[in-house]
């Protein structure tokens, strides 16, 4: 893999295991991030990578950092 490339399955990794971890269903994550659920399911999938914006609705809806995602993303690069 090339280090300019940043891997949406990674990425999609990443967020799911920080919902998960506070135990929040992608519904509930959407509407609190307001963002549509098939998006939000598309971007776990590694189907669509998510924006800045989205990233930081994403973890302002879970209560963390969001350089708390990217930590996680960094791991499964």
């Amino acid at each position: 893999m090339s280090e300019n490339y940043l891997d949406p399955i990674a990425v999609g990794e990443a967020i799911a295991h920080c919902r998960k971890k506070m135990n929040v269903s992608q519904e509930i994550l959407s509407g609190l991030a307001d963002i549509g659920r098939t998006h939000l399911s598309a971007i776990e999938r590694g189907a669509r990578k998510p924006t800045l914006e989205t990233l930081y609705r994403i973890s302002s809806a879970l209560n963390i950092k969001m350089s708390e995602i990217v930590i996680e993303i960094e791991k499964r690069l």
